[in-house]
């Protein structure tokens, strides 16, 4: 005959859910207890005064029924007579609360499941509790997911342990993302909602860019090359300025790579973005100049107190200065922090703007 498995006391599940999932045993009671005052009050009467204590000894769950003494009794789940209460105390007095304990039919198997049902729920608030801690610290950081399904474009990505939320506004315009699909994107926030932790993610985000250049960009890992500034159009064109503190470092060759797989590996993860590595300059003119790549400039005039330039380029230049729809200067001044008024060598002439062709060595 087999031996029937011993069960677990409930002291001892609570000791190992503290153990494996920190769940204190005192707030798991606590809550039992509050529980079991409810569906007691629900199976045997509202009005009466019940009170749940566990057992050390037995491991039990005691049930305790106050009730007032009273010369008269009015009502008998929350009152009793004095003599009543005099033989099992017999210096009560009217006005004292006299705590009994009762054994209620079929309780036991009510509090089981009430047990259970509280576990389970503490169990849920401390896994929602885990991963709103461990999401909220990775607030602008970069992860990897699998798109699990897209619902009226809204994708729910999977993150390990947890859903992260990409909207269709932090999509990258034209992107065809399918489910199953691994991808990266950018955690914009992390909000501590009733339902568990919602991880918003964005795949526009002008962060997203710096994430990934550091992921495959050794030297910015270890603190040689800084990305100095970002500028994205997303899903169209981005340009990021690049800086060293190793002057034996070419900031923009470590991000590009040998051969160029750092830039492409980037590329291809933000579905084929043409992205513009410059140089970052501490003088306004040179790196407004460089912003504008790939045009060709000759001068760069900066008016600091407005905060405005005006950049002179040769006449073949100017479109592609500007750029596609505007494109290239808007982008460089998004990139710089200066309003950049571009003009054709022939329209500065005409305007008599005073240049000097000091950038007349790249042309």
């Amino acid at each position: 005959m087999k031996k029937k498995a011993k069960k677990d006391s409930l002291r001892e599940i609570l000791t190992l859910l503290e153990i494996e999932k920190g769940l204190k045993p005192a707030v798991i009671e606590e809550a039992i207890k509050t529980s079991l005052v409810s569906a007691y009050k629900k199976n045997y009467g509202s009005d009466v005064n019940v009170r749940i204590e566990f057992n050390s000894k037995t491991d039990a769950i005691d049930v305790f029924i106050d009730r007032v003494v009273v010369a008269e009794v009015e009502d008998p789940q929350t009152e009793i007579a004095l003599l009543d209460a005099q033989e099992s105390y017999p210096h009560a007095k009217i006005g004292d609360t006299i705590s009994e304990k009762e054994e209620p039919k079929n309780f036991g198997r009510i509090a089981a499941q009430t047990a259970k049902q509280v576990i389970v729920q503490k169990l849920r608030e401390a896994e929602r509790g885990y991963v709103f801690k461990e999401f909220a610290s990775r607030e602008s950081d970069i992860v990897t997911g699998i798109v699990d399904r897209i619902d009226h474009g809204v994708c729910t990505v999977r993150l390990n342990n947890a859903d992260g939320m990409l909207p269709v506004a932090e999509q990258i315009p034209g992107e065809d993302i399918q489910a199953g699909q691994r991808l990266k994107a950018y955690i914009v926030e992390v909000r501590n909602a009733p339902k568990g932790p919602q991880i918003i993610l964005s795949r526009i985000h002008a962060d997203l860019l710096s994430r990934l250049f550091e992921l495959e960009v050794p030297e910015i890992q270890d603190g040689y090359v800084e990305i100095k500034s970002v500028a994205r159009e997303a899903g169209m064109r981005s340009k990021i300025a690049v800086a060293s503190n190793d002057e034996n470092i070419d900031p923009v060759g470590a991000c590009v790579g040998p051969n160029g797989s750092r830039v492409r590996a980037v590329v291809d993860e933000l579905n084929g973005e043409k992205i513009d590595i410059i140089n970052w300059e501490p003088s306004p003119d040179l790196y407004i100049a460089e912003s504008l790549s790939p045009s060709v400039v000759i001068d760069v005039l900066v008016d600091e107190e407005e905060n405005k330039a005006v950049v002179v380029v040769p006449d073949d230049q100017l479109s592609l200065a500007i750029g596609k729809e505007g494109q290239n200067a808007r982008l460089a001044a998004k990139l710089t922090g200066w309003k950049i008024d571009i003009k054709s060598k022939s329209q500065a002439d005409e305007q008599e703007i005073n240049y000097n062709f000091i950038f007349s060595d790249e042309m």
